[in-house]
């Protein structure tokens, strides 16, 4: 089961666009508690942010993106667009995982990345969302809700660039968060940064 931090108040959300919206709200919400954090919760405010960025995106992957390049019109350029977004962000927030919050460059490259996140998130709601939800029926975007859902449950909980497809999600994905999450335990009790 995963933890608060991957498992948002919006799994109640049962449209897929309704719900990525809501968790791109939690995702700016999560940008501003770990810009405002006293630096004893810093850590654990980016650790947050850091898990539902995975999460979140990988979902997005393996089921919202290739359910849009078959259904909208210039889906595929649309979406080429996302993954590449996607691709620079998890290259920023994987060098960010890997240094913490503790690096001198840390808050200089969350405003970079905090920036990038969020004009990822406005091209989606612009160009990507209204066209799947003129596209696809309710039953369509709640299944697809279900699916995100699930999915986000398996994903890894750390940014793994280059896996920006859902092929390589599905092929990689379960291994690489099995092994997300028990190094996530294991440095949780050794009273490390996850």
């Amino acid at each position: 089961m995963a933890d608060k931090g991957t498992r948002p108040e919006t799994m109640e959300e049962t449209d897929v666009i309704d719900l990525l919206i809501a968790q791109h709200g939690m995702i700016r919400n999560l940008f501003d508690e770990v810009e405002q954090a006293p630096a004893d919760r810093c850590g654990e405010a980016f650790t947050r942010l850091v898990r539902l960025l995975a999460v979140h995106e990988t979902a997005e992957e393996e089921i919202v993106h290739p359910f849009a390049r078959r259904k909208i019109d210039g889906g595929d350029a649309i979406i080429e667009d996302r993954l590449a977004e996607e691709n620079q962000a998890k290259q920023l927030l994987s060098e960010m995982d890997a240094a913490g919050p503790d690096a001198a460059d840390f808050f200089d490259k969350l405003a970079v990345l905090r920036t990038a996140v969020e004009a990822h998130a406005r091209s989606e709601e612009r160009y990507e969302f209204p066209q799947l939800r003129a596209h696809t029926s309710d039953a369509e975007r709640r299944a697809m809700a279900v699916g995100v859902k699930a999915a986000e449950a398996m994903a890894p909980t750390h940014p793994h660039p280059g896996t920006e497809s859902a092929a390589k999600n599905v092929l990689v994905g379960t291994p690489v968060a099995m092994m997300d999450r028990v190094r996530d335990v294991i440095r949780q009790v050794m009273g490390k940064k996850p």
